[in-house]
């Protein structure tokens, strides 16, 4: 028998692997309670935590297993799991298929499924599925701001010389972030030689972007003296606006200026009546102002 004949026949002995057909989900994060939350802990926060509840069935299938939403996991792991039963699920990883919710719900499955203290293994394309608008009890999230990421650490591993080699690179990553109370998915940051404000807003894309249009029509679209508007970007189907701020300034004093801004934003966001001129040439100065993410 020839060889093209032999590699044909093995060939057809050889069950084809079925592909996986990728899907984009602009929104990922739709229809849960802090949907503007889940954007910015995945695409502004470097280091904060939230507990997350199971629903009924999966409790029912792997019990009451602790799974803790991280911004980001060692390796940029996409979930991993301790002795103890705990589960850890993380929202900044390097593979990741177009719907980010199943991706997340995926990573979720894989670490319930395996042996606590074990090694996650999870699909980079994970096919159709549940998502984590079905895995999840929905609720506001218990976010919890992190200095660096001892989170990850269980008691005493950190005496070991390489994982604290490891944890001192992953914390020099770590820029300073305040979660602000003035406004929901708002986040001070200070990163070299510069401090910004950055919010997640909660509205559709073309409303937020005529609410933005008016009050830079109106010339109050800054936080104030010595502060800019340095432009917006896209996440996950919501626009997130950045100011430039005064370095020195501590995050604190920042809670009044957004607050009156969020104000000034949500009378903006009431009017529905059409852009004038002067709004529409201010929209789009805001187009042309988009800033890449990070």
């Amino acid at each position: 028998m020839s060889k093209r004949r032999k590699s044909q026949r093995a060939a057809e002995a050889t069950p084809k692997r079925e592909k996986v057909r990728d899907v984009f989900v602009p929104r990922p994060f739709e229809g849960l309670t802090d949907e503007p939350e889940w954007i910015a802990l995945r695409e502004l926060v470097p280091a904060a935590s939230a507990p997350l509840r199971l629903v009924t069935e999966l409790v029912e299938e792997f019990g009451e297993r602790p799974v803790t939403l991280a911004t980001v996991l060692p390796m940029a792991a996409p979930a991993m799991t301790k002795p103890d039963g705990r589960v850890f699920i993380g929202l900044q990883r390097h593979q990741q298929s177009g719907d980010v919710s199943r991706d997340l719900a995926e990573a979720l499955l894989c670490a319930l499924r395996t042996e606590p203290g074990g090694q996650v293994a999870v699909p980079p394309l994970p096919g159709p599925g549940p998502r984590l608008q079905d895995v999840l009890v929905d609720g506001p999230l218990e976010i919890t701001m992190h200095d660096g990421f001892e989170f990850w650490l269980d008691p005493g591993a950190g005496e070991d010389p390489t994982v604290q080699a490891s944890l001192e690179r992953a914390n020099a990553a770590v820029y300073p972030t305040v979660r602000l109370t003035a406004a929901r998915a708002a986040y001070w940051c200070q990163v070299p030689e510069k401090a910004h404000v950055r919010w997640v807003l909660p509205d559709d894309e073309d409303a937020a972007l005529d609410a933005l249009a008016r009050l830079g029509a109106a010339g109050t679209l800054t936080l104030g003296e010595d502060t800019r508007f340095a432009g917006m970007f896209r996440a996950h189907g919501r626009l997130v606006p950045v100011w430039d701020l005064p370095e020195e300034t501590p995050a604190g004093e920042w809670e009044d200026p957004v607050a009156q801004f969020a104000k000034r934003y949500a009378e903006a966001l009431a009017d529905t009546t059409p852009l004038d001129a002067a709004g529409r040439r201010s929209r789009q100065g805001l187009l042309g102002r988009q800033l890449t993410l990070r």
